[in-house]
């Protein structure tokens, strides 16, 4: 849709009502879900993985670069330190909510981070694989929104739109932004199997586990279509996977608002994954004593991490109800 309203506001001029439905196109996505959700497991997907990672780094250079050409060409930074203008505290209270549920959402490794373990071989370790990468990928990614943020809110100011490459900060050179945005297209394609490919295994590991006898649930059949290689299939898979994809594709077109959207995820999944979950493993691990200094430090760390998750979750939601009833 993006891609369609750039080309009309290059035809017709930046003040066209260059307006189209986003019904049509969920529905496509969808559609191509429902068809890469039926891969077995994670590590089928390695290729798409590898693929919606370089159109990640792709259209993240182009808008980085995007943003210095505009600063540039302004010749000044628009924006300030306090941030957007706001009428009121509250206003400015529920901005910086959502913006924390933003960030939050930059680091969403955590949901696939025992999924990518899995997939390493030893030697070396694969919990020294893993933390190295982790320390490159939290860098690189840092390094990443803080460029692209910074420059797309001093290229814009209080009018920074919500996403640099669709919300339409820029409009030239057009050809430049329909490219990014098909690679937003890919690295979302990828991004989804990436994200949903544990959920799947975890929810149809535990139903077997419950039912291990049933046919429906374990048996798996090979279909070969014309001109096709063979595939395996399973009932269940193909049933739950569906109806997975179905909804989420219903709750996407019920609330299309990207930035508050993005909060509400950030906000849910941050603090369980990202800080609860490793502080705990690490206390086991290495048999951290209660009410030791280094107990203390990580138990406050945590509560901290755990008040400012809420808070960006809480000003989320506001968000959304206030984008639905506006």
């Amino acid at each position: 849709m993006a891609i369609q309203k750039s080309n009309c506001y290059h035809r017709e001029g930046h003040e066209a009502a260059c307006e189209y439905s986003d019904t049509y196109y969920m529905l496509i996505f969808g559609a191509v879900q429902l068809i890469l959700s039926q891969a077995p497991d994670f590590h089928n997907i390695q290729s798409l993985s590898v693929i919606a990672a370089v159109m990640s780094f792709a259209y993240s250079f182009i808008g980085f670069g995007l943003g210095v050409a505009k600063v540039i060409g302004n010749g000044f930074v628009m924006g300030s330190f306090s941030g957007v203008s706001t009428t009121t505290s509250i206003e400015k209270m529920w901005l910086v909510a959502q913006a924390l549920g933003d960030i939050a959402f930059a680091y969403p490794y955590s949901l696939i981070l025992i999924e990518i373990q899995d997939t390493l071989k030893s030697p070396p370790p694969a919990n020294q694989t893993m933390k190295k990468a982790s320390t490159m990928s939290i860098i690189t990614t840092t390094i990443f929104y803080l460029f692209c943020g910074g420059f797309g809110y001093a290229a814009f100011g209080d009018n920074t739109p919500g996403n640099l490459l669709t919300g339409f900060g820029f409009y030239e050179p057009y050809w430049l932004i329909d490219l990014a945005n098909a690679f937003i297209v890919i690295h979302l394609v990828g991004g989804y199997q990436v994200y949903s490919q544990p959920i799947f295994a975890h929810f149809e590991k535990w139903i077997c586990e419950k039912f291990p006898e049933n046919g429906f649930l374990n048996n798996e059949f090979f279909l070969k279509p014309p001109l096709m290689p063979a595939f395996r299939w399973n009932p269940l898979r193909l049933c739950f996977r569906t109806v997975y994809v179905v909804s989420v594709t219903a709750i996407a077109m019920s609330f299309p608002y990207f930035n508050q959207v993005l909060g509400v995820i950030g906000g849910v999944i941050f603090w369980p994954l990202t800080i609860y979950f490793p502080v705990e493993m690490y206390f086991k691990q290495m048999n951290i004593e209660a009410w030791t200094r280094k107990w203390v430090m990580l138990r406050v760390f945590s509560y901290v991490c755990f008040i400012v998750s809420t808070f960006g979750l809480v000003g989320s939601i506001q968000g959304i109800i206030s984008a639905k009833l506006s």
